[in-house]
């Protein structure tokens, strides 16, 4: 059963439209949490703060649209309906025109609340009072980035780096999480590249396939390697351009079989030497400067022409799919009873280039499917979007008692065709909707 996003209430009241043209504005706020008391995901506590953690949030306007996205670096972000609806109020921006998503650093808190069915882990009356304030700096942030965004012009491209490996591995009888370099691997970096009229950056969007789990285990909150990637960037392109501002935002691509390269994080429950920590915060900058400078290296060949022909567009669809029941995959992740797992898709499409989004951790063989039918060449996925029921994996891995199926929420038969076929009607009606107002 599919639910469309309702429309926005005739009593929100957003700004006037921007003149025509695309219009940019980028915001970046620090969410470190100064209580850190009851705030980690899994079993254990923070010890303290290794690097801070932060939110990225990305403003697109053009005549017609208004689209905001958020980069947080955090673990998970349950639903997040209420944000949505909170910015639509505030704002005026569509609740279906914003996307938020994590990083999916395992050193840092969650937010939100778990959804009916899902496969996720569960916060206590911390993360509550925590998610309140991550809302209440990411409704400023965007405030901001909608205040100073500014006629705008952006590209895209890609590069590689091989900072991902799959990780299901076969050893001893069993499946196991591990490095399988024979698995398949997405290694593709997307950048989104988005400048002003002078040719000063105001934000660069990132998209990489990789659990941040370099430093997971040593206790101390941390960004990863997301947040090293982040602030390499930021740092070049602040020297490079002094007082733009201009924010990275990192987006987790399909993820869910994907691990770090090198992982020097310390065995959960253990207690880490100096010595080790700071072999594994080496490693976590190593490929966080890896992927940081690929972004960097594409976004400088990425070409910027200027053009108000460029149509911005965006939709989001819940799909109600069956839960797949009493299959615990770790103690703080249970599944409650519910008959349905909310699947939550959103599409964000700024000319030719599409950036779908999927509520949980989506493993590499779906993305190839959706990349290989998808009409637009210029398709990016990016998961843990506005919400984490869990894992989502494709059909055929249900053969084989992975890490990816074992933490699915749903069914087999379901998740596979509900996400590509989802997507791929959204991406259609978009362009129908293109062709039928015509061009400006």
């Amino acid at each position: 059963m599919r639910q469309e996003s309702p429309a926005a209430p005739e009593h929100a009241q957003p700004l006037a439209p921007p003149e025509k043209g695309l219009r940019v504005g980028a915001a970046k706020a620090d969410i470190t949490p100064e209580d850190l008391t009851g705030l980690h995901p899994m079993p254990g506590a923070f010890s303290g703060v290794h690097d801070p953690l932060h939110l990225r949030a990305l403003y697109l306007g053009d005549a017609g649209t208004e689209v905001a996205l958020v980069s947080l670096d955090l673990i998970e972000a349950g639903d997040v309906t209420p944000l949505r609806e909170r910015v639509q109020r505030e704002l005026g921006i569509p609740a279906d025109h914003v996307v938020v998503t994590a990083t999916h650093t395992h050193n840092a808190p969650r937010i939100a609340d778990v959804s009916p069915g899902a496969l996720a882990h569960a916060g206590g009356p911390e993360s509550s009072v925590y998610t309140e304030t991550v809302y209440a700096r990411i409704v400023a942030a965007l405030r901001r980035a909608r205040a100073t965004a500014r006629p705008a012009r952006f590209g895209v491209g890609t590069g590689t780096a091989d900072v991902n490996v799959n990780r299901e591995v076969f050893r001893d009888g069993r499946w196991s999480l591990g490095h399988n370099p024979d698995g398949p691997s997405d290694k593709t970096v997307w950048v989104l590249k988005f400048e002003d009229l002078h040719g000063a950056p105001i934000a660069v969007l990132v998209n990489y396939a990789v659990h941040p789990t370099v430093v997971f285990g040593t206790s101390e909150v941390s960004g990863d390697l997301a947040g090293a990637a982040c602030r390499h960037i930021e740092e070049v392109l602040h020297d490079a351009h002094p007082g733009s501002g201009a924010v990275a935002l990192w987006t987790p691509g399909p993820l869910g079989d994907q691990a770090p390269r090198i992982d020097l994080g310390v065995p959960f429950g253990t207690d880490p030497d100096e010595r080790r920590k700071a072999r594994a915060y080496a490693a976590m900058e190593a490929q966080g400067l890896i992927v940081g400078a690929e972004a960097l290296r594409v976004a400088d060949g990425i070409e910027t022409p200027t053009s108000d022909d460029i149509r911005l567009e965006a939709r989001q669809r819940t799909v109600l799919c069956p839960a797949k029941s009493g299959r615990d995959v770790m103690e703080t992740m249970r599944q409650d009873g519910s008959a349905t797992v909310p699947l939550r898709l959103s599409l964000i499409r700024l000319g030719d280039v599409a950036i779908t989004g999927v509520s949980g951790e989506v493993v590499t063989e779906i993305w190839r499917r959706l990349r290989d039918r998808s009409p637009l060449a210029r398709t990016l996925l990016v998961s843990i979007a506005n919400d984490r029921i869990g894992y989502l994996a494709d059909d055929a891995r249900f053969d084989r008692p992975v890490h990816s199926v074992n933490g699915c929420p749903v069914r087999r038969g379901y998740a596979q065709d509900a996400i590509v076929d989802g997507l791929l009607e959204m991406i259609a009606a978009s362009s129908v909707t293109r062709l039928a107002q015509g061009t400006r």
